[in-house]
This record gives structure tokens, sequence and C-alpha cells, in this order.
């Protein structure tokens, strides 16, 4: 197959947030497509109008943009092969509904739930599968007319003669299935409306895909399939079917590990390159071992070959690794961009177009706290060294270290020396602690500590060479809350320092 041809499809039903197992199909898809050249169809499978919701097909649209997933044909995109929602497709099922039973391989079924229930009830008692009769394949013409005399709607069903069913799945290799069973399977329900095998099979064919990319659930799904594709005399598609995503507990990820919905992992301040990198590792691997990979990185290398068959386990410390690795490969420039709103939410930056000054000092902050955090989210705890300063925080091993006579004396002469200088000046701060080491006669850590509990009131913080400077400026600038300049610190410490000894 030539791959200029490859056309691969996702088809989510819109009944609420896509989860992680979604968003998988719908990558491995789009990255196979991307990697051939192909063409990524959405179509959204809406049959379900107790649940499908408008609310849901635009979380579903802007999930897919958020991710750069983005679609050749689809809605608000458009094609030749659509429409792209099955329930403006009712008509086009229609056609090939009558066509089947026309032909003599479906006929109307008038069983009533209860008596198909029933069925399965005594199925479930002799121990064996449940597999429809046939109970209406051999009605008359007269007893079928007598059935709809009675007012019954009859469902359709697909006549499928004693056969096994075999195909080729491009991840799990041949797979043979007698039809005995499933035996003969609804194609349409009383109330006219598609079962979920018939209305794909129609849309699959019809829209020209060429790969049928989706999890294993629908692996059982694919014989009945594979049987309707024969009987319409339609292009059989390849089918690759992958695993299960399964949970830290090894059962299938689910609720109960959590909202695995991926608008839940971008409101806690994941990374869409970092979701992509980290669903890409969930049943694939690269052929050279690297795990930090940029989604042209991934397209480069995709293929069906290094799907592994085996279950794939969602490890949420991997993922949150993953978007350190990637948030650090940005620049502070479009970290402040995707930080910016949880600062404001805070209260800690103002909110709309920054003043220049105000922004280049942001852009500093972010390049302080980009280092410091794996999730956007984190940049608020982040930045509490900048904007909360309080010495009567500081624990007994933060006081005892500036117990000692010589810290206090280094501290005594940064609190003098920083009031002096502009330290939001580059290198003015470097320039002062040298001139310090020189006066003072102290050195590495008789130096550095006592001047970083001076201006952060703890043991350990950011680089005070990237701090200080960005206090100093921040002091001066009018910011939703305040910000303390180093030689303000120092002196509240000092002060507290004397107030306990006097």
């Amino acid at each position: 197959m030539n791959s200029d041809r490859v056309r691969v499809r996702f088809a989510p039903s819109p009944t609420g947030h896509l989860h992680l197992g979604n968003v998988r199909t719908a990558l491995f898809n789009w990255l196979y497509a991307r990697h051939h050249g192909g063409t990524f169809i959405l179509r959204l499978e809406d049959t379900d109008e107790a649940r499908s919701t408008q609310e849901s097909v635009v979380s579903v649209l802007e999930d897919l943009r958020w991710l750069g997933l983005h679609w050749d044909e689809g809605p608000e995109t458009g094609g030749d092969f659509g429409p792209y929602r099955q329930t403006e497709r009712y008509g086009i099922y229609a056609e090939y509904l009558n066509r089947l039973v026309e032909e003599g391989k479906a006929y109307p079924c008038f069983c009533s739930q209860e008596e198909l229930n029933r069925g399965r009830e005594e199925a479930k008692a002799a121990g064996r599968t449940y597999i429809y009769p046939g109970t209406c394949r051999h009605l008359t013409a007269e007893q079928r007319e007598a059935k709809r005399g009675e007012g019954i709607r009859p469902a359709v069903r697909l006549y499928v003669k004693p056969q096994t069913v075999s195909f080729t799945d491009m991840v799990r290799g041949p797979v043979s299935v007698h039809s005995q069973t499933f035996g003969d399977w609804i194609l349409s329900r009383p109330d006219g409306s598609p079962t979920y095998n018939f209305a794909v099979v129609i849309d699959d064919a019809l829209m020209a895909v060429t790969h049928v990319i989706r999890g294993e659930d629908h692996l059982s799904n694919t014989p009945k399939q594979v049987v309707l594709y024969e009987a319409l005399g339609l292009p059989i598609p390849r089918f690759a079917h992958l695993s299960m995503i399964l949970g830290p507990d090894g059962g299938k990820l689910s609720k109960r590990h959590g909202d695995v919905s991926l608008d839940a992992f971008r409101s806690r301040g994941f990374l869409p390159e970092a979701m992509v990198n980290g669903l890409a590792l969930l049943g694939w691997s690269d052929s050279e071992g690297q795990e930090i990979l940029t989604r042209d990185e991934l397209v480069q290398r995709f293929d069906l070959e290094r799907i592994n068959k085996s279950a794939a386990v969602f490890d949420e410390g991997k993922l949150r690794h993953l978007n350190a690795a990637h948030l650090k490969a940005y620049s502070d420039e479009e970290v402040e961009v995707l930080i910016r709103p949880h600062l404001v939410q805070a209260g800690r930056l103002p909110a709309g177009p920054l003043a220049p000054e105000v922004q280049g000092w942001a852009v500093s902050l972010a390049g302080l706290l980009r280092q410091r955090i794996d999730l956007l989210t984190e940049a608020v705890p982040a930045s509490d060294p900048v904007f909360l300063f309080d010495p009567t925080t500081m624990d007994e091993a933060a006081r005892a270290g500036l117990a000692d006579p010589g810290a206090l004396r280094v501290l005594r002469a940064f609190a003098e020396e920083a009031g002096r200088v502009d330290l939001s000046v580059p290198g003015a701060y470097r320039e002062l602690v040298t001139g310090l080491k020189e006066r003072l006669k102290v050195k590495g850590k008789a130096l550095f500590h006592p001047i970083r509990l001076g201006v952060t009131a703890a043991d350990s913080g950011p680089d005070l060479e990237r701090l200080v400077p960005i206090l100093a400026l921040g002091s001066r600038l009018p910011l939703p809350m305040p910000v303390l300049h180093p030689a303000e610190r120092a002196r509240r410490v000092l002060d507290l320092l004397q107030s306990h000894t006097g």
C-alpha cells in the first residue's frame, strides 16, 4: 500500500472529556498518518443521543487542538467524505440496510427484549455464552406482516453463515474466530438507529479508511465487521488493536485511579508536548531507546512495528519527569507566557498587558522558576521565596546558623552594603559578595549561608545570584503583591534576632 494512500480515523463518542486511553488512540492514528504522509480523519460517533452533548463535542475538539493533533478531515474542517457526525449519516445507513435486506443478507427480528433476556438467562444458567438462535431468520413474508400488524417494530439482523473469520492484526498477528461465537448480530435497533458495528463499517468504508487503529476492547468486534464488509462487497481495512493501559495497581486505568481525563492533566499544569511524549510511550518504544522525544521526532520514528502486545502501565511520575524535561527546553519568554495565568490568579502578577519593565522582570522570574518546577501549576509555590518573606517562620536550625558572631557580622555587612548599591544591575550581587569576602576575610559556607538566611529566611532555596537581582528590581515595581528588597529582608532578620536576644 502506498504511503500517500494511508487514511486513518479517530472516532470518539462525545459523551464527556477525552480520557487518556482515547487520547492515546487518537495520537497513534495521528502519528501513523503523519509518518506515512497520510490523512487523519476525525469522526464523531454521536448516536448515543441521551449522553452525547454539544459541550462534549467542543471539549473533544479543544483537547485535540491543545495537543496539536490537527485533523485533515472532520468537523469544522470538512472534506470530501462527510458528513463527519454519525447523526448526520442516518440516511446513508438506511440505504445500506435496505440493500442488505433486499439481497437476503439481513432480516427483520421481532423478538422482544424480554424474550432475548430470557434466552440470556437460560444460557448463563447452563454455563454457556448466549448466541441468538435465529428465531426470526426463517419467518415467511406473511408472518412478518402479521408481526408488523401487531405494532411490533423490528430490529434488523445480519444473516451470518457458519464460517471461520480470519484477519491479520498488525499488532497481534493472525486472528481466527468462528462465526458461531457471535451469530446473527443486530444492524439496527427497533427505533431505526444503527448499532456501532454497522455504522462503523459503513463509515470506514465510505471514508476510504485504510487502517483501523483502536483499542483491544474492539478486537471482539472485528470478526463481526469483517463479515459485514464481505456481505457488502466493501474493501476491508487493515486492523491494529492497541493493548490496554493499566494503572499502577495493575487494573485497567479508570476513574478509581483519579481523574484520568486529558482536561484534568491540562488543568494540573502538564504541557501538550509532554502528554504527547508520555502517551506515545504507552505501548510503543523508540528503536534507539530514547524517551524524551519532540513531536517531530515521534512523527519521524513512529510505526506500528514497535507497538507492544502487552499492556502498558501508566506512570504519572514518569510523565512528570517528561514534563519537566520539555519545560526546561523552553525559553524564559515562553515559560513566562505559560506560568503567567497561574501567578495572576494567585495575585502575584497584574492581570492584563504588562508594562515593559514588569514584563522583563516577569521573564527573569520565569527563568528562575522553570529550573525548580515540573508542572506549570507549581510556579506559584515555587515563587514563594520571591513574594513571601516572614523571618518568624525560620526553624531552630536556621536560627542556630546565625547564632555565631561571625555569621551575624556577615549578615550585618550584607544588609548595609545591599542598601547602598543597585542589586538589579547584572553582576552587582557578585561584586558585593566579592567585596565582603575580601573585607571580612570569610569564604564558602561561612559567607554564603548567613546571606541566604538573611535573604530567604531558609537554609535552602533558589540560586542567590539569580534571586537577589529579581528581588531588588521587584521591590521597585508596581506589583499586586509587594516584593521586599534583599537589604530590607536582611534587616528584618537582624531585628528578629535582636528581639530574641534582647
